[in-house]
């Protein structure tokens, strides 16, 4: 099977749950594009192409479902700010820097922030009203977001997986307002990273066209679909979904 279709088929999916989820689809993308190309025998993609074309994929689908989720009333333009201006400078670092290391600790990167944010998603949460003026410690958040946004860039992801526990459970921001905003916030970092991987010469074009044409349907969907599912499936869907890609990730790099 062509590696450019099988591609295009793993961006929607990324990009799908990516818009439903609040999340930029890296926790997704960078697993299935490690682990299904060979399964379909194809030659295994190197974490470098990985990191670059997901966060092409990341870039798509943060763009497309947060217009959906900004027409919801799910999007607070401060926190996107404040997180946003702060995480594109520390993405541009780490998806620059990316080129220079190794690929193995790429990939350890990668399972230790998975590890840590599925850890934090079953932190038990105090309910949050989402009437309630939205107050937040904004230097806290800059902060947060630049730490995010360098370690995401090394591995090529948006950093959503990372951001939506902080928001949730540091910040203290209802759901809802944390899976829209989230997007906005990753959309800064994913442009970031991405200009730092194509000035470092990581990017493959060729591959990103496949995944962009397969993330911009599956984001819009996602994003129009999040609407319709009660709060604590998503939260369920979330920490699922980042708790077995930092399993499967740990399971690969030790066994």
């Amino acid at each position: 099977m062509n590696i450019f279709i099988i591609v295009a088929f793993l961006g929607f999916i990324g990009a799908f749950i990516a818009g439903m989820a609040g999340i930029g689809g890296a926790i997704i993308m960078i697993p299935l594009l490690y682990f299904v190309p060979p399964l379909l025998g194809v030659e295994q993609l190197s974490m470098q192409t990985i990191a670059a074309i997901t966060i092409v994929q990341v870039f798509v689908a943060t763009g497309s479902a947060v217009l959906v989720h900004k027409s919801n009333n799910f999007v607070n333009s401060q926190l996107v700010i404040w997180m946003g201006t702060s995480i594109i400078i520390g993405s541009f670092i780490g998806g620059f820097g990316s080129k220079y290391v190794p690929e193995e600790f790429l990939s350890i990167i990668f399972a230790t922030l998975a590890l840590i944010a599925s850890v934090m998603m079953f932190i038990p949460k105090k309910n949050t009203s989402e009437s309630e003026e939205l107050i937040f410690n904004k230097p806290l958040a800059a902060a947060s977001a630049g730490i995010v946004g360098a370690l995401a860039g090394l591995v090529g992801a948006g950093g959503a997986f990372m951001l939506v526990p902080i928001m949730l459970y540091i910040l203290r921001i209802p759901l809802r307002i944390t899976v829209g905003s989230s997007l906005g916030i990753v959309f800064f970092s994913a442009t970031s990273g991405f200009i730092g991987k194509v000035l470092s010469g990581q990017m493959i074009w060729s591959l990103a066209l496949a995944i962009t044409i397969g993330a911009f349907p599956g984001a819009r969907l996602g994003g129009k679909l999040s609407k319709f599912i009660p709060e604590k499936t998503l939260k369920i869907i979330l920490a699922v979904l980042i708790c077995g890609s930092a399993i499967k990730m740990w399971a690969d790099i030790l066994f």
